[in-house]
């Protein structure tokens, strides 16, 4: 639910820039122009010429691009009120620049130096307001303890421990310091006198990361005496999927100005290794919720049904609730229609020897826990469709990759695997298609972080249309 409040908001955000812009354009030319319509019928009926239409199009676009361009859906939780400014007026200024351009390639007679003088007045205030509101609504939240991010720092020095204090004392940024990472050197007792935390040494960094949610590390470490930890932390934080975030100014005050007061985004370097942000996202996360009401809407007779003959064949509840991993590690109930004896869980233990997948996953092709309806439910896949409430909360979105048990997630032994969860998980993926159970669980992995490297809306319309025949066919299913 996190990762999809801050989606929800990121969309909204961007939406209400589509918005300005286009207001203050509208706006710019009616000011320069004065308003040319009398009444409402005569605005309606004014035609509108198909290539204009397109030509604003085009333009709208331009403009999306310049603000994705200056970085402004990016973090700004650490960016100072300025910055955050400075950051909107150069987007506004460029699209100003755009509108400029657009008018003398296409002729454009409507549109004049003063509207153009004009629409970067209105967009800029528009925008710089936009943003500082935000701001404060969201410092706000974060003071109440919601969209919180859990941080590592990396170092005991005085940079790192100055850069944790900034964070503590600024709780509207939504940071939680979970603790630092260092050996022990001939300056640690000053940083213990400083009251902070020491979570692990570097040899305990791994298995860290491996069963905390960490969202982000920051990199403290001096360059020079600390380059082989620091590169290997790297090759972690890929691996797991985790942001990592630099020093700018590693090699010296001298390389780049530098506030003491503040430590905004241009001090710190990030590094992302999980699928970057754009429009087609918005389409993804768009789609999912669409699609999911619809299907749950489609589907409502079919799942009334099967929840009938599931109450009405065995003892239990309808449901099966399980905790999965999921985004970054976050835990989420996952729901499906139950296919086996209400204790089947608590027989794991017991049927471990009858395990036939390999890796940690627990799967027994004749699982002797399911009951009768269960069985046709899995070869048809029909218990997986409550997983559509999932999707509709944010949990999971249609396409990518399984979210596993907490049972099969602590069997990892590989941390390579693990960047898997980089992403949000899904109701089907490449793993659906190409085998499901019948592969083994490194091509599963494999063919995980294919999607992720290979990531496109067009990826995600081939799987769901594979998907069908697949789940029609039954093969590999469990």
């Amino acid at each position: 639910m996190i990762e999809f409040r801050r989606r929800l908001l990121l969309n909204a955000l961007k939406l209400f820039d589509f918005g300005v812009v286009a207001g203050s354009f509208a706006m710019s030319v009616v000011i320069a122009y004065g308003h040319p319509f009398s009444s409402l019928a005569q605005l309606l009926s004014v035609r509108i010429r198909l290539a204009n239409l397109i030509l604003f199009g085009i333009t709208l676009l331009a403009w999306h691009v310049v603000f994705v361009l200056c970085g402004m859906y990016g973090s700004k939780r650490l960016a100072s009120r300025r910055k955050a400014a400075l950051d909107a007026l150069r987007a506004t200024t460029l699209c100003a620049a755009c509108l400029g351009l657009v008018t003398l390639a296409f002729a454009i007679s409507l549109v004049s130096a003063r509207v153009i003088l004009l629409f970067w007045i209105l967009s800029s205030a528009s925008v710089i307001l936009g943003r500082l509101v935000l701001r404060s609504c969201l410092s706000i939240i974060r003071l109440h303890g919601r969209n919180l991010r859990q941080m590592l720092i990396l170092g005991t020095n005085a940079r790192a421990v100055a850069f944790a204090q900034y964070v503590e004392t600024r709780p509207e940024l939504g940071y939680r310091v979970l603790g630092f990472v260092d050996e022990k050197w001939e300056g640690i007792s000053e940083f213990q006198r400083s009251g902070w935390t020491l979570a692990c040494d570097f040899a305990g960094l791994p298995d860290f990361l491996r069963y905390n949610v960490i969202d982000e590390v920051a990199n403290y470490l001096p360059l020079r005496s600390s380059y082989e930890h620091a590169s290997q932390v790297a090759e972690l934080c890929t691996l797991h999927g985790i942001i990592l975030r630099f020093q700018s100014n590693i090699f010296g005050p001298g390389h780049v100005r530098a506030r003491r007061r503040e430590f905004p985004d241009a001090e710190l370097t990030t590094f992302y290794p999980g699928v970057h942000e754009g429009l087609a996202l918005i389409v993804k996360r768009a789609f999912d919720l669409v699609g999911s009401a619809a299907l749950l809407l489609l589907l409502a007779p079919l799942l009334l049904v099967v929840a009938a003959a599931i109450k009405l064949t065995s003892k239990g509840p309808i449901f099966f609730k399980q905790e999965r991993i999921g985004y970054n590690k976050r835990r989420f109930p996952m729901y499906k229609f139950r296919t086996m004896v209400p204790d089947a869980e608590k027989q794991i233990a017991d049927l471990e020897a009858l395990n036939e997948a390999s890796g940690p996953v627990f799967k027994i092709k004749n699982d002797p826990r399911i009951t009768p309806i269960g069985k046709f439910l899995r070869r048809t896949s029909i218990d997986e469709l409550p997983q559509l409430i999932n999707v509709l909360k944010g949990d999971m979105s249609l396409v990518g990759p399984r979210p596993l048990p907490v049972r099969d997630y602590q069997g990892f032994s590989e941390d390579w695997h693990r960047r898997r969860f980089a992403v949000r998980p899904g109701l089907t993926c490449l793993w659906q298609i190409k085998g499901r159970s019948s592969i083994t669980f490194e091509q599963w992995m494999e063919l995980d972080l294919q999607y992720m490297d290979e990531w496109s809306l067009w990826l995600d319309c081939k799987i769901l249309l594979r998907t069908i025949p697949a789940v029609l066919k039954g093969s590999g299913a469990v």
